[in-house]
């Protein structure tokens, strides 16, 4: 891995960006001895993810996973993300908590994200005012505009809930998308990635890949 010293949170670049060695990363932290608890993103890139995961032999009934954020939609909707949380982690003994709005959270052990082509990250997106959330890790966002692909409101944990964490992992793919991380790495833009790196004090792992 190689290090990123310009911004304060030490920030790697892993060497391998397939399912395999993120899952790896993760079987990693659930192998260390206590509890676990570990914030996961919604979407189709961590399915793949979860599923390698799934099937390894690791302590269980340890782990406690959340989502970072999810849409407001009825259970078993299509579009639920908790649904496939819960489906790809029904075999295992691992707890999976519900995302409700004003809820207290844990100190994460990893807080795993995606990254938007606009710099979003969770449901917090270029539009939002930061410092208009309250004291809600929790919080009710409202994507502006709404994409094609999935118009709903959402729940999210806020920056500070993001940031409140033993380690954070970005899995990022794309060209596109590496050079607006890079740029927030570098402090030029003040997207909600930027932000995220600017309020991190604990370490932050990269993985990123072309496609």
């Amino acid at each position: 891995m190689s290090e990123t010293e310009n911004i304060a949170a030490p920030v790697c670049w892993a060497a391998n960006a397939d399912a395999g060695s993120v899952a790896d990363h993760i079987s990693e932290i659930i192998q260390r001895s206590g509890s676990h608890w570990l914030a996961v993103p919604g979407g189709k890139t961590p399915l793949p993810i979860f599923d390698i995961l799934s099937r390894r032999t690791l302590p269980w009934g340890t782990v406690s996973l959340m989502l970072t954020d999810d849409r407001i939609v009825p259970p078993k909707d299509p579009a639920s993300n908790q649904d496939k949380l819960d489906a790809a982690f029904d075999a295992t003994p691992a707890h999976v908590a519900k995302l409700v709005e004003g809820m207290p959270l844990p100190l994460f052990d990893l807080v795993w994200l995606g990254m938007g082509a606009d710099g979003h990250i969770a449901s917090l997106f270029p539009n939002m005012d930061p410092t208009a959330q309250g004291k809600a890790a929790v919080i009710h966002t409202v994507p502006e505009p709404l994409p094609q692909e999935a118009p709903f409101e959402r729940l999210s944990l806020n920056l500070a809930a993001l940031t409140q964490a033993k380690e954070i992992m970005l899995v990022v793919r794309g060209c596109d998308k590496k050079r607006v991380l890079d740029a927030a790495i570098a402090g030029e833009n003040d997207l909600p990635v930027a932000r995220l790196f600017a309020a991190a004090r604990c370490p932050i792992t990269i993985f990123w890949s072309r496609t």
